[in-house]
């Protein structure tokens, strides 16, 4: 039999997820390796045969997207399979472009191909672009559910950095759990705030595994998206976050849309500092391609825990990577932060080194800020060095992660935070009464 030998191009999450649901049995294929993009640092390395199965006993390669050519070239590639989220259109086409142009078809799998029921009430968070308040948004129905005496098992879209062997399935019931395992700033900026809520928090790779400890934890199981990616799991009820300072965008990025054509309720944040004809442009939008679901405002302000520490001071400001990387925003909570508590935001690009002076290459749309890069303990290292050289008063740490437990830093810091507030439409309460309502997930005529 000649197998058809295809290429899965992702970032550590989709792609290991896709490749469990669809090719890893099927004898009829091969895949040479895996292609990651967007996550700095975490390529060049090897999936392990333990996950990859009996069929690669060798595991299977991972190597950066550049190297597609080359790869086509010398295993002669049929088909290259994308499995990545938080792409615009443009963004998307010329990603296809790119692949078409070296000879292989292209394929993305759907959701009957890539989702897992379960026999659990399945709540999904997921967005239209990074950025837009999902996990803000997330915490608050964590919040109602945990406030009702409700077992949840909050599920996160995985963040696959680390040894992939040893996180096949996690699972953290405390703080203290997070030391069990090599995280990074990112996966901790999404698991801590669960975590003090009261929830169970699980991850890794192997998401069918996940599925089964989750069901036997909790009584209800949230799914926590990724980028804008759609859920692994066959949700019961569906929300979908956007934010109302990128009107178009809603309809404008892979697979956003996807989530927001499927939503049962859109929540629109950060409708207190949008102006009213884009608040208008995004409920035109939804209502065009999902005219059924139901649509929140929602406002987002931002606080400091000691507004001492920051008004009439100099200031470096560290946002959550993803935002301000592929997710687009120029800045985030910390910089607004700033603004309102009337501090001089000191401008760390010149200070920038190693991946920081990469990115901020990479990246032009990145405001004075520093991304909260710590994927590896170079990167982690990089950033010590960073912001204690940078001549500033105080550290706003727009991140929910302590990453002064993971680095020595010489000036004091204040966390920034957003606060979701409902202006317009259901209670987070109302929204999950609904949801706890349902009696079985949606159909999506699968």
């Amino acid at each position: 039999m000649v197998k058809r030998k295809i290429v899965i191009v992702g970032a550590g999450g989709r792609d290991l997820h896709n490749f469990n649901m669809v090719f890893r049995n099927d004898p009829e294929v091969e895949v040479v390796a895996f292609l990651f993009t967007q996550i700095p640092g975490v390529d060049f390395r090897r999936c392990p045969s333990i996950f990859a199965g009996e069929k690669y006993p060798n595991g299977i390669p991972i190597y950066p997207l550049d190297m597609l050519p080359n790869i086509v070239k010398s295993f002669a590639v049929d088909e290259v399979i994308l499995s990545l989220s938080d792409l615009t259109y443009k963004e998307l086409g010329n990603l296809i472009s790119y692949i078409i142009s070296t000879g292989c078809s292209f394929k993305i799998l759907g959701l009957r191909d890539t989702m897992l029921d379960s026999i659990k009430p399945t709540l999904a968070i997921t967005a239209t672009k990074t950025g837009a308040g999902k996990s803000t948004v997330s915490r608050a129905f964590v919040k109602e559910l945990v406030d009702r005496k409700l077992k949840v098992a909050v599920v996160r879209h995985p963040m696959v950095y680390g040894d992939i062997e040893q996180n096949l399935v996690q699972i953290f019931r405390s703080l203290g759990d997070l030391n069990r395992y090599s995280l990074t700033v990112e996966e901790r900026e999404e698991y801590e705030p669960h975590l003090e809520l009261g929830a169970v928090v699980l991850a890794g790779v192997d998401y069918r595994k996940i599925l089964v400890e989750a069901e036997r934890i909790g009584d209800v199981i949230l799914w926590d998206g990724g980028n804008n990616d759609w859920p692994f799991f066959r949700p019961w009820y569906w929300v979908v976050v956007t934010d109302a300072i990128r009107p178009g965008i809603e309809v404008n990025a892979f697979p956003g849309e996807v989530n927001l054509r499927l939503a049962d309720v859109v929540i629109i944040t950060k409708v207190g500092i949008a102006k009213s004809e884009n608040i208008k442009i995004i409920i035109d939008n939804i209502k065009k391609v999902n005219p059924s679901a139901e649509i929140v405002k929602a406002d987002m302000e931002v606080k400091v825990d000691n507004p001492n520490l920051v008004t009439g001071k100099k200031v470096v400001v560290i946002e959550d990577a993803p935002t301000v990387t592929h997710g687009g925003t120029p800045y985030g909570a910390g910089y607004i932060a700033a603004k309102k508590y009337g501090a001089e935001v000191v401008d760390p690009r010149k200070y920038a080194i190693g991946i920081f002076k990469q990115i901020y290459e990479e990246f032009h749309h990145i405001g004075p800020v520093v991304p909260s890069l710590g994927y590896t303990e170079k990167q982690l290292k990089d950033l010590e060095t960073m912001l204690n050289n940078i001549e500033a008063d105080t550290i706003i740490l727009a991140t929910p992660a302590k990453i002064e437990k993971l680095i020595k830093i010489n000036k004091p810091i204040t966390r920034a935070s957003w606060e979701l507030t409902i202006v317009e439409g259901p209670s987070i309460k109302d929204l999950v009464n609904e949801f706890l309502s349902r009696k079985e997930p949606k159909t999506y005529n699968l």
